[in-house]
């Protein structure tokens, strides 16, 4: 049936949707956002609004293209109104884990090298992955989601600065931090015994 014929408009019927596309949306959010309770909200939005957009639907890229974009800019939302301000912390943003790092004079605390963990096998990478994931879910909102949004969301600072209505000296200090977390995160994973 070509395209003009469709009832929705040359997608799949909105009811198939859940099925269809449902499960790669929820992984991809909450590889994004971390918490399943705010990726399931985050495809929620994608499917109400991809059912209000279906007419601007060009048919150009593949369906789950189109509802995956949708998904990806509701988590950009998403994280957007996470991190406004609450006036009743009065801005506060978290602990800063750097006051670990550095004492009051700005030296080190503790030895900061951190020696990268190169897996070997498919159960020490989906280990390091694992523990990395738990790490990145340990950082402030605001660290997590600059860096997720930086590292694996390919955006460009001056994109970041826009969505999240910060200044670049401000995303480079998040950057930074969150980067320092990680990599201490990450030592200690690995300097602990493993159990097996």
């Amino acid at each position: 049936m070509p395209d003009a014929e469709l009832p929705f408009g040359g997608l799949a019927d909105p009811a198939d949707w859940v099925d269809q596309y449902g499960d790669s949306l929820y992984r991809f959010a909450l590889s994004r956002l971390r918490k399943p309770e705010a990726a399931e909200e985050v495809v929620q939005e994608t499917f109400l609004a991809a059912l209000g957009a279906r007419d601007q639907y060009s048919g150009k890229g593949t369906e789950g293209a189109w509802l995956l974009s949708i998904c990806k800019r509701k988590g950009i939302d998403y994280v957007r109104r996470r991190n406004r301000p609450d006036a009743a912390t009065g801005g506060q943003w978290g602990r800063d884990p750097t006051d670990e790092c550095f004492d009051t004079k700005g030296n080190w605390r503790r030895d900061p090298r951190f020696l990268p963990h190169r897996p070997e096998s498919a159960l020490e990478r989906e280990e390091f992955w694992q523990a990395f994931r738990d790490c990145l879910e340990r950082l402030p909102h605001r660290q997590a989601d600059v860096f997720t949004l930086r590292e694996m969301d390919d955006m460009t600072s001056e994109e970041i600065c826009k969505e999240l209505g910060i200044s670049l000296s401000n995303l480079y200090v998040l950057l930074h931090r969150a980067r320092l977390h990680l990599a201490q995160c990450m030592k200690l994973m690995f300097e602990q015994p493993r159990s097996r």
